[in-house]
């Protein structure tokens, strides 16, 4: 996807594209995933390793691709080149519903840690939602009123957000060099390994980790894009990686699984335990704050990615129209109303129930753009597309690696451990009613009927 014309790219060096790799992946997911990881025990600290190397596979293919294609856009361009036009569309499309899905999972994240600093919240199922709906359409207002306002509070949260992190890093790295007690490892260690558990945890973890393909979305953006989207993507996703296997790990170890399984907040517990409530309320401040922020910067992204596709003729002209102001008002307010009634959907449950739904159907759309990424690396090999050389041999074991992991975690978010759904069963596959795999596909299929419409407008347009 080009830059409109007359407008000239801004140049990203090497420590702007690992900020911006490092600040999309980092966003409200590791905040709550330890409750939603805490019925798989150990096997969910596998899921993490076993995660954070595929993502670094997939980061390489991300950046292996902008090395190899200095043309290319992004995801869009990569799958074009290698597929065609039409799985282009639904690997952008999948990714802008992703987007979408990524708003009500923030959003529903952001009222859990407030829920903490005040329990009326969630007194009433019915406030947590209203209040839900309430961030989304505050921060789509800000964006459609002053997209600088937006900007703004994004720098303002990009610090915030890591401060809880590094402080459970540094716990856990303290607790493990001194042998303490505290660290349940023998607790976690009493888990049985089960591939199956691995799986469904996996699809979990890999949430977390999603936006490693940032910098190479962003590469006609980038000084000396074959070397630097590369260099900068591999850098930011294992030092994410790092944070966030650590951090999980460190509250998995502190919090019993039962327990954790119930909050609401586990950082802010895990603070609790070891420096009072006083600082537990800070952490779960910040957890909020760094939620706030990344709902205001998906919001901003899918707002601006509703314009690209519009000027590329991939969706409706009407996301084009701007505000006096520049704001895309169509793209934010579209992308918000999708991102609401998912909410809406998904208001039933408890606030860790819909975010871990909300997470599972966010990846499922978003893994089929990684899988179709990962298999363009060798329909480009086998064109001459990507010269052959030890640089072609890495990008396609990459390739092999990031297919491999998009489809296990495809099917691990199919997959059940609730008993009353399993029929007593320790796993089963969800009913197809509320699997995200079905859901996320059903999502993607919509996609379809979108691309024929767009190009049935395209080729009237031309012929008038």
């Amino acid at each position: 996807m080009n830059n409109p014309a007359g407008v000239a790219p801004r140049q990203l060096g090497f420590w702007m594209c690992v900020a911006l790799v490092v600040g999309n992946i980092i966003g409200s997911g590791i905040f709550l995933l330890p409750a939603s990881l805490a019925p798989y025990g150990l096997n969910s600290i596998w899921a993490w390793l076993f995660t954070s190397a595929g993502a670094i596979a997939l980061a390489m293919v991300f950046g292996g691709l902008s090395r190899a294609l200095p043309g290319a856009c992004g995801p869009y361009d990569y799958a074009r080149q290698a597929f065609g036009p039409m799985p282009a569309f639904l690997v952008i499309w999948g990714y802008w519903l992703s987007n979408c899905v990524t708003v009500a999972a923030i959003s529903s994240a952001l009222v859990s840690y407030l829920s903490h600093l005040l329990p009326w919240i969630t007194a009433s199922r019915t406030t947590s939602i209203l209040l839900t709906l309430a961030f989304v359409w505050l921060l789509t207002v800000v964006n459609i009123v002053n997209m600088r306002s937006a900007g703004k509070i994004q720098v303002a949260t990009a610090v915030l957000k890591v401060i809880p992190l590094l402080a459970i890093v540094g716990l856990g790295l303290y607790l493990a060099a001194t042998g303490s007690p505290m660290l349940g490892t023998a607790r976690l260690a009493s888990t049985t390994f089960d591939i199956n558990a691995v799986t469904a945890a996996a699809t979990l973890t890999l949430f977390a980790l999603c936006g490693m393909e940032s910098a190479s979305v962003a590469s006609d953006k980038v000084h000396d894009a074959e070397r630097t989207i590369m260099r900068a993507t591999l850098t930011g996703t294992v030092l994410a990686a790092l944070i966030y296997v650590i951090a999980s790990s460190t509250v998995m170890m502190l919090v019993p699984s039962d327990q954790l399984a119930k909050s609401n907040a586990p950082f802010a517990d895990v603070a609790a335990l070891f420096w009072g409530p006083g600082v537990a309320q800070w952490f779960a401040f910040f957890a909020a704050i760094s939620c706030f922020g990344a709902l205001n910067g998906w919001i901003l992204v899918n707002g601006q990615l509703g314009l690209q596709l519009a000027r590329n003729g991939l969706f409706p002209q009407a996301f084009t129209r701007e505000t006096a102001a520049g704001t895309p008002v169509v793209a934010i307010v579209t992308s918000s109303i999708v991102g609401s009634i998912l909410v809406l959907v998904s208001s039933g449950e408890s606030i860790v129930a819909v975010f871990t739904f909300l997470v599972l159907l966010s990846t499922t759309a978003v893994l089929f753009m990684y899988l179709l990424c990962s298999l363009a690396v060798f329909v480009l090999l086998r064109r001459g597309a990507v010269a052959r050389s030890r640089f072609a041999t890495s990008l396609a074991i990459a390739g092999a690696i990031g297919s491999l992991l998009s489809l296990w975690a495809i099917a691990g978010a199919g997959i059940s451990i609730d008993p009353a759904i399993c029929n007593g069963s320790l796993f089963c596959w969800t009913p197809w009613k509320s699997n995200p795999v079905y859901l996320g596909f059903f999502l993607l299929a919509l996609g379809v009927p979108v691309y024929y419409a767009m190009r049935a407008r395209r080729t009237v347009a031309l012929g008038a």
